[in-house]
């Protein structure tokens, strides 16, 4: 009898340790598969590589099985969708999408949210409703580079703005930030032209731009790789007394503020996005609920914290 009871107590134990070791794995992610979809190779771009190792380590950290996928090159819509699609097909457990296209997503993220699947937006908003956007605030940020160049520029001086992907909300955000900025301190915006977020763009934006426009004194670039195209070009044209501010602190403009050359740029924190995308997508496919905005903050870079960024 006392074998039976024992035997009875050893398979009942087993039973609870199982239900208990299965119920952390499914609270720490373990089993989970996160689809996460950026908008651009991290290869060439410290901006994506930051967001990939955030949600590289967070996966690791919290037992995700992390599924992140780029197309060949950023604005390669068709096939950032071709490979969504591929991946939902396949089954996960959540989706955290950059879109390179929100109205073109939008029946993707739809339909993954009707089969079960949730969605969270991450560095770009998209246009479905009730779904979270974790990243930037993007207008904000742009308003702090404008304030930073009034406060360096005479009033009434020539400027110019260098946006990006303009079917994308963060460089829309980023546009309109700017130009309130750039108006509230009575700033002449003389340009407002793509480049579409890319280095050879800005530059020979920059070098259209100046030619028209050989008075100016500040530009703001929606992010620094543009921001160090029109550094080239105005380097070329030998006008060094132009105030340029980018956004993202990517290491490479960290280096180019150091050096006196752009002069400063906005602080995103990438990483957390990639962190943050992991994190609240495990949420939402755990049963949860998190905020419909979820800001990863912005910071002034210049001189005295470049190295912070570097």
């Amino acid at each position: 009898m006392k074998n039976l009871t024992r035997k009875i107590v050893v398979f009942f134990t087993a039973i609870f340790l199982s239900i208990s070791i299965g119920s952390a794995s499914f609270a720490d992610g373990h089993g989970k598969k996160i689809l996460f979809s950026i908008k651009g190779p991290g290869s060439g771009n410290p901006f994506w590589a930051s967001v990939t190792k955030g949600a590289e380590e967070e996966a690791k950290k919290l037992g995700v099985k992390l599924i992140l996928i780029a197309p060949p090159q950023e604005g390669d819509v068709q096939a950032q969708i071709n490979q969504v699609e591929d991946q939902l097909a396949k089954g996960v457990d959540a989706l955290a999408l950059a879109p390179g296209d929100p109205n073109a997503f939008a029946p993707i993220v739809d339909d993954a949210i009707k089969s079960g699947v949730p969605v969270v937006f991450v560095d770009t908003k998209g246009i479905n409703e009730g779904v979270t956007f974790i990243g930037t605030n993007n207008m904000n940020g742009a308003e702090l580079a404008a304030k930073f160049i009034c406060d360096k520029t005479p009033k009434g001086s020539d400027v110019a703005i260098l946006t990006g992907i303009e079917s994308q909300s963060t460089a829309l955000l980023r546009r309109d930030g700017a130009i309130k900025g750039f108006k509230n301190c009575g700033l002449n915006i003389v340009a407002t032209q793509t480049a579409e977020w890319d280095t050879a763009k800005g530059r020979s934006v920059t070098e259209s731009i100046i030619l028209k426009n050989p008075n100016i004194k500040a530009i703001f670039a929606s992010n620094d790789n543009m921001g160090l195209g029109a550094m080239q070009a105005l380097k070329d044209a030998d006008m060094n007394d132009v105030v340029v501010v980018g956004f993202d602190a990517t290491p490479d403009a960290a280096t180019s503020i150091l050096k006196g050359e752009m002069t400063a740029t906005i602080a995103q924190f990438s990483y957390n996005m990639g962190a943050y995308g992991v994190k609240y997508a495990l949420e939402l496919a755990n049963g949860g609920s998190i905020d419909p905005n979820i800001d990863t903050g912005t910071q002034l870079v210049t001189k005295e914290n470049a190295n912070d960024f570097k």
